[in-house]
């Protein structure tokens, strides 16, 4: 089995590829907010791994993906410490033998670099890779493998919490889809101005690519928040929740054939 391990800024994952079946079989989250995470790795995964009959011997390798630098140190020791070996961490160095290209790959975070890879090995033409974490992503990609550019907005949680923190009376809501635009008591207020808001966002800044490069793009949405937005449907191709997974995978794999 491989073992790939995502650190994003407000989970990381875990998740189990089976080579045979070739599927992802298991994943489940830790927070990544650094002195809980330290007490998680060492209850929750060795308890993860006994409650789903997981043996150590069947983890072949380990693959680490991290925006979150200050955790890296971290889940390198306790893999070492738990299975016995360190990770392969994807860097900036590891993009040297993949088929996908990155103006300025020391900027680009290792989950978009995992999302293109993902992504243009399966389309094999232009792609934009739509990512509702905590930041929503846009990362476009020509037919060649080149990244023609990203662009960064707040995700759904994040301006929602914004609300919430930065104005006192302002309650914390639940990211449901209502059936109307016109909120008519605050909590659907809240919801339909950021979800039918962010669905214009997405609308629109699809377009605005499209039109500015003139491609015709495959468009892929994953993260965990994909599927929120329901008033987007038909807008993407496809819906791939373990693309970040998968494509973390593959920079590992592309990597260790060339070591």
């Amino acid at each position: 089995m491989f073992l790939a391990i995502d650190a994003g800024n407000s989970n990381v994952v875990f998740a189990l590829f089976d080579s045979k079946s070739g599927r992802w079989t298991n994943q489940f989250r830790l927070e990544t907010k650094t002195p809980k995470l330290i007490s998680q790795l060492s209850k929750k995964v060795p308890l993860y791994f006994l409650e789903h009959d997981i043996h150590l011997s069947q983890i072949e390798k380990i693959g680490f993906s991290s925006v979150v630098p200050e955790v890296n140190e971290i889940i390198e020791q306790f893999c070492e410490r738990f299975f016995g070996r360190i990770p392969y961490q994807i860097t900036p160095e590891s993009y040297a033998v993949l088929p996908v290209r990155a103006l300025r790959p020391n900027e680009i975070g290792s989950d978009l670099m995992c999302n293109v890879m993902a992504a243009y090995t399966k389309v094999q033409g232009p792609v934009i890779i739509v990512d509702f974490g905590t930041a929503l992503t846009f990362t476009a990609v020509n037919s060649t493998g080149e990244i023609l550019g990203v662009n960064i907005v707040p995700g759904l949680q994040t301006a929602i919490r914004a609300l919430f923190t930065n104005t006192s009376k302002l309650p914390e809501v639940e990211l449901k889809m209502p059936d109307s635009a016109l909120g008519k008591n605050t909590i659907h207020a809240i919801q339909a101005g950021v979800l039918y808001g962010y669905t214009g966002l997405v609308k629109g800044m699809l377009q605005a690519i499209i039109e500015e490069t003139q491609l015709n793009f495959t468009v892929v949405a994953t993260g965990g928040l994909s599927s929120i937005l329901t008033s987007l449907e038909g807008v993407f191709d496809e819906i791939d929740r373990n693309l970040t997974l998968e494509g973390l995978r593959l920079i590992t794999e592309k990597n260790d054939a060339f070591n």
